[in-house]
């Protein structure tokens, strides 16, 4: 009975290429960081797998520092991701913090036009290759005035976003509401402790205090943030949330 061995390597060959990947798209605060080991910094991409239950999908972090929907489809980085989609596939859509910035040509976006447009075009062609795109708000920075209440800072981007998940029906996932929410739980002092707030010699990577960064997430919040992703998921209807630890 010589076939049976491979009649099962022929089935474990079809379950391998039935794994599904999620890809995530966007920019530093979901992105992978370099140096973990020096570096305090996280994207609550990189913290996102431990809330995945096994090896039988897998998480593929491709958001990049400093990117916009423009900057990310010009530098061919959508591109990428595009040819190794397959069916099954998730692709994980958040931008919005640097598509708003209206002095960088290579970057910026109308939140009404081009912003919208590229979130379509990513959510097409991820249907296109039968893969399923979920769009995520971008999460909230640390903006407290001060009389403790926290303002928002995204503009239209959000609501775009929200916009275009409803139109073209697509799972999303209001991670700045929740956010805020997380930035609230812990106030105007503590929340500094979610991002990026070091006294002179705390930590090596950074050779002064610093007391500036309320946008990007520490070990702490890329882990709350995370956290929060994957419970939102839960609450879909997606074949994804079976990867999901309960």
């Amino acid at each position: 009975m010589k076939w049976i061995p491979l009649f099962l390597m022929l089935i474990s060959i079809n379950c391998l290429a039935q794994k599904p990947t999620i890809y995530g798209i966007g920019d530093s605060t979901m992105a992978n960081k370099v140096k973990p080991e020096e570096n305090p910094e996280r994207g609550w991409g990189q913290l996102f797998p431990m809330f995945l239950t096994d090896n039988n999908i897998t998480f593929d972090n491709r958001a990049v520092n400093g990117r916009s929907t423009k900057s990310f489809i010009n530098e061919k980085l959508w591109d990428a991701v595009y040819k190794v989609l397959k069916k099954g596939d998730y692709v994980f859509i958040q931008f919005g913090h640097n598509d708003a910035k209206d002095k960088d040509s290579l970057r910026y976006t109308n939140p009404h036009t081009a912003y919208r447009h590229n979130l379509i075009r990513f959510v097409t062609e991820t249907r296109e290759k039968g893969a399923t795109p979920i769009l995520f708000s971008s999460i909230a920075r640390r903006n407290f005035n001060e009389n403790g209440v926290l303002i928002p800072t995204h503009g239209d981007y959000t609501l775009e976003t929200r916009l275009v998940a409803q139109e073209y029906n697509v799972p999303f996932i209001d991670m700045e509401y929740y956010t805020e929410l997380l930035e609230q739980s812990y106030g105007p002092e503590k929340s500094k402790k979610i991002h990026l707030h070091f006294e002179a010699g705390v930590i090596p990577y950074y050779k002064n205090e610093k007391h500036d960064d309320d946008t990007h997430l520490s070990l702490e919040g890329a882990t709350a943030v995370a956290k929060i992703a994957a419970e939102e998921l839960k609450k879909t209807k997606l074949d994804l949330v079976q990867y999901l630890k309960k």
